[in-house]
């Protein structure tokens, strides 16, 4: 029930079809593909019954940073019965091919959520690896971080990413559209 479809075959149906993007709010508003309303991942299953109303009406393409977090939300749509088109390589890929990207007035870019994710687990298995010289079986948060990305790559979810959508600089930025500006927009006429 999804089907992909490339940034140069997005393009010129911009305005014809509804774009979700599923980055958090923070990675959003730094930029995003023109047109795209923002619901968040996590918020998905909030956006359920508007989104089905809006995939009767138009097409439903889902886009992300690389297309991960667009693949899993697929899933959770399908699984819902709503069909969707997934945007593949993502904002990312949309960026790389010249296309210009709308940003929330005052918005820094931030690091996409799998960028940040590497970061952080990275430097908790470094620092349990050093902590464990002066404190012996300290390497064993090395091992819990290792068993957490080894389960978060089996069931295609990640505590961490989520986790990390909570911090301020990926929560909504004054001018973001919330999830009720975005449910509202996919119930206006003409959408």
């Amino acid at each position: 029930m999804t089907t992909p479809l490339t940034v140069d075959q997005l393009q010129p149906r911009l305005g014809r079809l509804t774009l979700i993007d599923v980055r958090s709010p923070g990675e959003y508003a730094g930029g995003h593909i023109p047109g795209a309303l923002n619901i968040p991942l996590d918020q998905l299953h909030h956006a359920l019954p508007a989104l089905r109303a809006a995939a009767g009406r138009n097409e439903l393409a889902v886009v992300c940073a690389a297309g991960q977090r667009a693949r899993n939300a697929c899933e959770q749509l399908a699984e819902a019965g709503i069909t969707t088109l997934l945007v593949t390589g993502g904002t990312n890929a949309w960026t790389e091919a010249g296309h210009p990207v709308d940003r929330v007035a005052g918005a820094r870019p931030v690091w996409a959520m799998d960028r940040q994710v590497r970061l952080v687990a990275g430097s908790i298995v470094l620092l349990g690896l050093l902590a464990d010289r002066a404190r012996p079986g300290a390497r064993w948060l090395s091992a819990a971080i290792g068993g957490g990305l080894v389960f978060s790559a089996l069931t295609n979810s990640c505590a961490m990413a989520t986790a990390l959508g909570k911090l301020p600089y990926n929560r909504p930025r004054p001018g973001t559209p919330t999830l009720d500006d975005t449910l509202d927009a996919l119930d206006a006429p003409g959408r």
